[in-house]
């Protein structure tokens, strides 16, 4: 244990999704030897993030407008949403240059033993998305883990009632596994042998 600012730093900085005591101390240490305009640098940054950067009002992606990049975009399929759990699983999947469409992002995925339910995600969003007959097809791109599986089911015994046809993406992502961590040619795979999903 430090003494006052140091062990505050090191506390701030361990709360920090990834970042373990160890990690919390060397960033720290880093910070405390780093010159002053670096600290402040960063220091602005972190300020102008919170203060400048939104979540879209239509897909819930970072924007710093009231829509995102992907839906001022004329060029993308406004016929096909491709839904996933987080804003990082959205440049994973455009890293691939295999998807066209629009994007929901629902904010994290249905995982009752961490309190979250379906109220607590964008669907109800998702369905307002769906309302108009423009959307045709909603591919479910959740994580290829327990919650994420829990998520799509969840999803598609919504959605394909509603007359969308609802593909999962294919094999290729290790169940498990996050997006994120996924290479572009599996993620392209996987997108290329998507399934349907019936009622």
């Amino acid at each position: 244990m430090y003494e006052g600012p140091i062990q505050d730093l090191i506390d701030e900085l361990g709360q920090l999704p990834g970042v373990g005591p160890k990690s919390a101390q060397r960033i720290a240490f880093h910070i405390l030897g780093a010159e002053a305009e670096d600290v402040e640098r960063l220091a602005d940054t972190l300020k102008l993030v919170k203060e400048t950067v939104k979540f879209c009002e239509i897909c819930f992606n970072v924007a710093e407008e009231e829509r995102c990049r992907i839906c001022r975009d004329p060029r993308r399929d406004q016929t096909s949403i491709c839904v996933v759990e987080e804003v990082k699983d959205v440049v994973a999947i455009e890293r691939t240059r295999e998807f066209r469409g629009t994007y929901h992002v629902l904010g994290g995925a249905i995982s009752p033993i961490d309190g979250i339910g379906p109220a607590d995600l964008n669907i109800r969003e998702l369905v307002q998305r769906l309302g108009d007959g423009t959307v045709t097809e909603v591919i479910l791109a959740t994580d290829p883990n327990l919650e994420g599986e829990a998520t799509a089911t969840y999803l598609s015994r919504l959605l394909v009632p509603m007359g969308v046809r609802v593909a999962r993406l294919a094999s290729g992502l290790p169940v498990g596994g996050d997006l994120e961590y996924a290479d572009e040619v599996t993620l392209g795979r996987a997108f290329e042998g998507r399934r349907y999903l019936e009622s």
